[in-house]
């Protein structure tokens, strides 16, 4: 690892870290934290964090005793905060990014908060354990900052699937507009933690990165978990708006009339669909199918495409296993591979 006089280090031991001040033979450094210390440390046991990016969480951090031998500097005068116009509204995130990229099945993963505002914050992060909250972090962050928060290997994403963040931010010594306290819960996407094309390019970080963002110009992100009743209504709104413009899901073949075309890509049934978990979409897609064949149950001879994609084969085999069981008297076969692939199947009412 190349350490140089000046770098942000983050203990790999223990909570904490600083700024590289010197070197003491070949395997130790003196990192300075952030209340002027100057702490000793085995060069193995520590790692570069970035250009001023990392922020120590001191309620957390352990008494060091410091060497008579080893000379204390002067805590450094505070850096004025600088503010930018953007910077007035709160845009913060959460953050997560493999620790090893090139071997996403097996790697760990870092999880950090990002502040991009003028503002301080409390911030208590939390995850869900049966019907408690477990706080993984609660600190000060500082204003247009991201902090290291945790690292937690796959074993740990179960526990990590329900999250909530609670927050207040403030600024120090200057008047400020307010800022309503905020609670944000929301629901990770764990499937996206073994997918590399799930971890994109953004602002905040040189890697690619997975981001949640939790507050937006100044608006909390809506909750991500829907009830059921929710659900249902939502279910029922479509079905009314589907009934006033059924050409955008029920399309004739050009070439065959007695053909209809039915997508059920869950974009082209629903306009929205933040809070609807894998399970909810393909319930979903599963209701327009047994809608649209109780619709045409008595026109005998009928055609009708689904397009259900090729994908992952869940929704294809979810509607196989229906056409097996309760639709035993339709024929049904793979649609035109040169129009549709593997991603269609044809349905004849009998």
């Amino acid at each position: 690892m190349s350490i140089k006089i000046g770098d942000k280090v983050r203990f790999l031991n223990s909570v904490g870290g600083g700024i590289v001040r010197c070197f003491r033979g070949k395997d130790q450094i003196l990192v300075e934290d952030e209340d002027g210390f100057e702490v000793p440390a085995l060069i193995r046991e520590v790692v570069v964090v970035g250009e001023g990016n990392m922020q120590v969480h001191s309620s957390n951090k352990p008494k060091v005793q410091v060497p008579v031998d080893v000379p204390v500097s002067k805590p450094e005068p505070e850096e004025k905060i600088k503010e930018t116009p953007e910077g007035e509204r709160l845009n913060l995130y959460l953050a997560y990014l493999p620790v090893d990229p090139k071997s996403i099945q097996q790697t760990g993963y870092e999880a950090y908060f990002v502040n991009d505002s003028n503002y301080f914050l409390f911030v208590n992060y939390m995850s869900r354990l049966n019907n408690s909250w477990i706080s993984r972090y609660n600190g000060l962050i500082e204003p247009n900052t991201k902090i290291f928060m945790e690292e937690f290997g796959k074993h740990d994403l179960n526990d990590l699937e329900r999250l909530c963040v609670q927050l207040i931010a403030f600024k120090k010594d200057k008047p400020y507009s307010l800022k309503n306290a905020a609670s944000v819960e929301l629901r990770l996407d764990i499937v996206k933690f073994y997918k590399l094309h799930c971890f994109m390019e953004n602002d905040y970080f040189e890697d690619d990165a997975l981001l949640y963002p939790i507050i937006r110009a100044d608006l909390p992100e809506k909750e991500l978990l829907v009830s059921a009743t929710e659900l249902q209504e939502a279910m029922q709104q479509k079905v009314r708006d589907d009934r006033r413009t059924p050409q955008t899901i029920l399309k004739k073949k050009e070439n065959n009339s007695s053909v209809l075309e039915i997508d059920l890509h869950i974009h082209e049934l629903l306009d929205n669909t933040n809070g609807l978990s894998n399970a909810d979409m393909l319930n979903y897609q599963l209701e327009k199918f047994h809608e649209v064949l109780a619709q045409y149950a008595n026109h005998k001879g009928q055609k009708i495409v689904f397009i259900h994609g090729k994908g992952d084969g869940v929704l294809r085999k979810s509607i196989e296993k229906e056409l097996k069981t309760r639709y035993k008297q339709y024929y049904y076969q793979d649609a035109s591979f040169r129009e549709y692939g593997f991603g269609a199947t044809m349905v004849t009412i009998k």
